[in-house]
């Protein structure tokens, strides 16, 4: 059992830090790579938008308030076949990716479509009467306006993902988390316990740090 911090404790909690940062980083970007469609699709699909499509907006609605309902600690244990079959297995920190992603996609989704609902209408009215089609609108236009928004909601998200892998340790995710529970926790070394804290506390103060300078940067407003 460990007693201290060992230099060897050290080691093991620095691992765990690098498979932190990757599980968050990892399905923060697929998260996004999915969700900032999604979010989009959403918005242009809402009644008096320039595909509305009431039917196809509720239905996406509806999915995307379903994903946000099911709280993860749940969520990681209800997809473990689904993670198996696509990574080809249920531990670790690549399986662990998978429902962080999960659990990441609708709630980006969400923000993205709170940052377009922001922009006045008169910018896509604007962009019409210069000819614009839906996807020059879409592409240069709305997404570009709403950059500073996307950009503190996917900062946001990364502060969530923080959070979320470190519950992935009870299904043996690996990262801080795990280190936590086994280390920490189950052999009642509270000095380990609090190094994982400050870690975790200081991660999140550096995500947030860095995500609001870069909205600072874009933000021209």
């Amino acid at each position: 059992m460990f007693d201290r911090l060992t230099p060897q404790v050290w080691q093991m909690i620095l691992n765990a830090t690098g498979e932190t940062l990757y599980m968050v980083f990892a399905s923060g970007f697929l998260a996004a790579l999915f969700a900032i469609p999604l979010g989009v699709l959403l918005f242009i699909t809402r009644p008096g938008e320039i595909k509305q499509n009431p039917k196809l907006y509720r239905i996406i609605s509806v999915a995307v308030n379903i994903g946000r309902a099911i709280p993860f600690v749940i969520l990681l244990f209800w997809i473990i076949p689904f993670t198996r079959a696509l990574v080809g297995s249920s531990i670790g920190t690549t399986a662990a990716v998978v429902p962080l992603t999960v659990a990441a996609i609708p709630f980006v989704a969400r923000l993205v479509e709170g940052a377009l609902l922001e922009i006045p209408a008169g910018l896509t009215e604007a962009a019409r009467a210069m000819g614009a089609t839906n996807l020059q609108i879409i592409g240069k236009f709305l997404l570009p306006e709403a950059l500073p928004a996307l950009i503190n909601g996917l900062t946001i998200t990364l502060v969530t993902l923080v959070n979320y892998s470190a519950m992935a340790g009870i299904v043996g995710g690996g990262g801080l988390g795990d280190v936590a529970i086994r280390y920490g926790y189950q052999t009642n070394v509270p000095e380990i316990l609090t190094t994982v804290v400050i870690i975790l506390v200081a991660m999140v103060q550096l995500i947030q740090f860095v995500g609001d300078s870069l909205v600072r940067y874009v933000d021209h407003r």
